[in-house]
């Protein structure tokens, strides 16, 4: 299993709308192209010196061909549309994880 990992500051100017959206729209949207399982969003607690308020979203995928089949197919579009809705208010950064274990108590 791969997660698929984007960290995002979000400027404050922005941030309310921005989250609604994300809850709303975009995490759906990544859900809805049938690649990635579940996704998890988490509020970073350290403070930027950029400022800004910072999350990590986790997307779980079941392995490496199906995450490059989202890149391949919804990628472009989707990151297109944060961009055009946010025009210079967020910087995101991309990460691929693999889940070498998992352990529930």
């Amino acid at each position: 299993m791969l997660i698929y990992n984007v960290t995002i500051n979000i400027d404050e100017s922005a941030h309310d709308k921005w989250l609604i959206w994300m809850r709303d729209k975009h995490v759906p949207d990544m859900l809805a192209t049938g690649k990635f399982s579940h996704a998890k969003m988490a509020k970073v607690l350290v403070e930027e010196d950029m400022g800004g308020v910072t999350y990590s979203v986790q997307y779980t995928t079941k392995d490496r061909q199906t995450l490059e089949l989202y890149y391949k197919e919804y990628a472009e579009r989707l990151r297109a549309d944060a961009t055009k809705l946010f025009p210079n208010k967020f910087v995101a950064f991309r990460t691929e994880l693999e889940i070498i274990s998992q352990q529930i108590p």
